[in-house]
């Protein structure tokens, strides 16, 4: 009867019967928070208290949500997207193609940490040409799901650097010192797991050809793509286009910020007549109709969480675990990852699980006679464990914004019930295994 199993098996239910994810959550959270003994009103009071946690973020979603309309409206991202020196790398290799886009995504949390930034300028263009090859969007949803994940949990850079030094810190001050080498020289190991499932999802699982419709704006956009080869050549408004995105992404490194450097961004594009002051409206419209989904579900998502914690069944879920592993490692290994899952699948951050399980498994693990190379396995999976297949999640989010841009792709079946699939089964199996060799 622990609230938060309760509550995570009632949102994941209802997502999986299509209710939309924010009643979804909503629900969730009251069932959650009555089972917590929180009351109804107290559960509401902590939802709606605790939505600010994710305003910065919504408010992003929906700038950088305009910000993608002004850029694709110019013509450059369709016009590089169908170039002739990409169709040469790419030829008719969907998986080569695909594999692409998960190296690409994986750029945005080490050497550019954009995050999911970049999904509203670069997929919604890239439709037409998925369409056109009869790519199954759900592999891509793998792909962006793997960049968005993997390079943060297996590279001590950007939002790595984050992860790792939120386990170091935490591990830390429950009782065991690890550096950050440590913490890179294992955690790849579960990340290869995902490698794994990605393949599979590319390579086997989502390879066969899948047909959607072409709307109007992406034939139009193919037709432009087509004659742009000969006839369309880079121009000033292209050249305003690309200064106002780095200049975005600049801002956002500099002042931590991405509202402003979207803001900043737009002000460049009208400033320089890229875009006409009086297509704002339009732009911030559409905008909003891009991403204006994503930044409700960020802001029910924190207020979920909070309704989580503040049930007190995180501790008591993680405390049951100790109770039923009698001293077995085996045991004892596979409760944790899985303990991990849930917490994170209803929280739906992984750097925010890393502090609330930390304070057990640590030292749990030391009591099981876990080393500390395989307690870092333990507890930075079992962080990461959900991030994946989450419906609350920015990394299941974000591509789906960007793949259902003509409605044609499901949030819940054709991006988080595949990224569960391929990613979460694997890093169980590897993290696992890793933290009983170690």
């Amino acid at each position: 009867m622990n609230p938060v199993l309760i509550s995570v098996i009632v949102m994941i239910g209802l997502s999986l019967a299509n209710l939309n994810v924010i009643l979804a959550l909503l629900v969730a959270a009251i069932v959650g928070g009555l089972t917590g003994g929180l009351g109804l009103k107290e559960t509401m009071s902590t939802l709606i208290g605790g939505m600010g946690g994710n305003a910065e973020t919504a408010l992003s979603y929906i700038l950088l949500g305009a910000l993608a309309v002004a850029v694709q409206q110019t013509g450059i991202v369709a016009l590089i997207s169908n170039s002739k020196a990409l169709k040469r790398i790419i030829g008719n290799k969907k998986g080569v193609f695909i594999f692409l886009l998960a190296m690409f995504s994986g750029l945005s949390q080490n050497l550019i940490p954009v995050h999911i930034a970049f999904i509203p300028i670069l997929i919604p263009p890239l439709l037409g040409l998925f369409n056109k090859l009869k790519v199954d969007r759900r592999a891509v949803a793998s792909a962006l799901t793997f960049g968005l994940q993997a390079p943060y949990m297996a590279i001590p850079a950007g939002f790595g650097l984050i992860f790792h030094g939120i386990i170091r810190d935490e591990m830390a001050a429950n009782g065991m010192d690890v550096s950050l080498g440590q913490i890179a020289s294992v955690l790849w190991i579960p990340t290869l797991g995902m490698l794994v499932g990605l393949i599979v999802a590319i390579c086997f699982t989502y390879r066969s050809k899948r047909n959607y419709e072409v709307d109007a704006v992406q034939q139009a956009q193919l037709e432009v793509a087509a004659s742009a080869e000969n006839k369309i050549s880079f121009n000033r408004t292209h050249a305003f286009a690309l200064v106002a995105m780095f200049t975005a992404l600049a801002i956002q490194l500099a002042y931590g910020s991405l509202p402003l450097g979207a803001l900043v961004g737009l002000t460049i594009m009208t400033v320089t007549g890229s875009i006409k002051w009086n297509d704002l409206h339009d732009l911030m419209n559409e905008g909003i109709k891009m991403m204006g989904f994503i930044a409700f579900v960020m802001l029910i998502a924190a207020g979920y969480g909070d309704v989580i914690r503040a049930t007190g069944g995180v501790d008591s879920i993680v405390q049951s675990v100790v109770g039923e592993i009698g001293g077995s490692q085996f045991i004892g290994g596979l409760l944790m990852l899985i303990v991990g899952l849930v917490v994170t699948m209803g929280i739906g951050t992984s750097f925010g699980t890393i502090p609330i399980i930390a304070a057990i498994y640590v030292p749990l693990a030391q009591s099981l006679g876990f080393s500390p190379l395989a307690t870092i396995i333990l507890v930075g999976t079992a962080g990461a464990l959900g991030d994946a297949g989450s419906p609350a999640s920015d990394s299941t989010l974000g591509p789906s914004a960007g793949l259902d841009a003509d409605g044609q792709h499901d949030h819940i079946w054709d991006t988080c019930v595949p990224t569960f699939l391929h990613f979460n089964i694997p890093l169980i199996l590897f993290a696992w295994i890793a933290a009983l060799v170690i």
